[in-house]
């Protein structure tokens, strides 16, 4: 749901006794932050760093949420990068395969296919978040790290 709509659905049960649900964010991962704090119970999305949204959970409700939105900003650019209309499935499967997970990151017709540019960004991408894990002190993800 939107922000605000998960704010009226976690006041809800107070307001008028609906019964509580769970919620779970989505949205390509773009306002995990603000998702959390607004009582989102968790992150449920597509992202080819999955460990760095499970982080950025995990700080949060020990209680670190600023902590968690600096690992948040980290992981951004790519996060956003990967919401790119018909390119993003293609992305996310680069990510994936040179992290060990896909052998291929072949989609099948009628998906795109990364041309020389895309591969450029991407790697520039991974060089500035290996950049800024290392000075924040946190682990680089595998196959990012040569």
């Amino acid at each position: 749901p939107g922000h605000r709509k998960l704010s009226s659905l976690r006041r809800a049960p107070q307001a008028d006794g609906t019964r509580p649900v769970s919620i779970l964010s989505g949205n390509g991962g773009l306002y995990v932050p603000q998702e959390l704090r607004r009582g989102a119970d968790g992150v449920m999305t597509g992202f080819a760093f999955p460990g760095s949204l499970v982080a950025v959970y995990e700080m949060f409700v020990a209680g670190k949420a600023d902590a968690a939105e600096d690992l948040y900003d980290v992981y951004l650019p790519l996060i956003r990068h990967e919401q790119q209309f018909g390119l993003g499935l293609a992305l996310r499967k680069e990510t994936l395969r040179r992290q060990g997970v896909l052998r291929s990151a072949k989609s099948r017709d009628p998906g795109p296919s990364l041309d020389a540019d895309d591969l450029l960004e991407l790697q520039r991408l991974f060089d500035r978040l290996v950049l800024k894990l290392k000075v924040a002190g946190h682990p680089i993800p595998e196959g990012l790290d040569n």
